[in-house]
């Protein structure tokens, strides 16, 4: 698994207004796992990284997004392949009924297939609810490192959008839509966590920042 990349980091003055910056840090997740969509039953070695600065304004947690970036990923048996990408949402506050929350949509690629053709939209995606599967540990101090395991089995994965005529071809090969049951996501994650200075730059991560991802 790669290292925290920090340079997608959310720059100060995309934080909300008022954000004290000695309040809020970058956190950089980089992931690997298995993904079930459908007839799709791959690994996802080559892994994704998502980024965003988690923070307070006035006493209330906030969240803003930085970047998501990931590999494309062949789907066995088939010339296509699909890329995870973000899907407008995120909540990664963690409480006692999931670690986070996600919205993705699956870009799908290949001959003839037209710009935009995706399993999931903006719109209509496919809404992940990711429950811890293997505690927090701390894995590095300088920056700070943290790696635990998510999943979630119970989504469901609408028919493919933007295909043009391909599509009913697409969701025949795809098996789309695809019922909660049938899909599932495993996740094996480390994120680093840095703060950011009076100039909105990531710093060195101080130690106190471990008790908000150790949940």
């Amino acid at each position: 698994m790669q290292d925290a990349d920090f340079s997608a980091c959310p720059a100060l003055s995309e934080l909300p207004e008022g954000a004290d910056p000695g309040d809020w840090r970058c956190e950089a997740m980089t992931a690997v796992g298995h993904l079930t969509l459908g007839r799709i039953d791959q690994s996802l070695d080559k892994g994704m990284a998502i980024t965003f600065a988690e923070g307070t304004v006035n006493g209330e947690s906030r969240q803003v997004f930085g970047a998501m970036a990931a590999a494309p990923v062949r789907v066995r048996g088939t010339w296509l392949e699909i890329t995870p990408r973000y899907a407008g949402y995120f909540d990664f506050q963690s409480n006692d009924q999931r670690r986070g929350e996600l919205n993705l949509k699956f870009g799908i690629s290949g001959p003839a297939v037209p710009s935009g053709c995706s399993i999931g939209t903006d719109e209509d995606p496919v809404r992940l609810v990711l429950k811890e599967t293997a505690a927090s540990t701390v894995v590095s101090q300088d920056p700070l490192v943290v790696a635990f395991g998510v999943a979630d089995n119970r989504f469901t994965a609408p028919r493919t959008s933007g295909c043009g005529r391909l599509g009913p071809v697409l969701d025949a090969v795809l098996r789309m839509p695809s019922p909660a049951g049938a899909n599932s996501l495993e996740l094996d994650a480390r994120v680093g966590l840095r703060g950011y200075d009076s100039a909105g730059a990531a710093t060195s991560s101080p130690s106190g920042l471990i008790s908000g991802i150790s949940r």
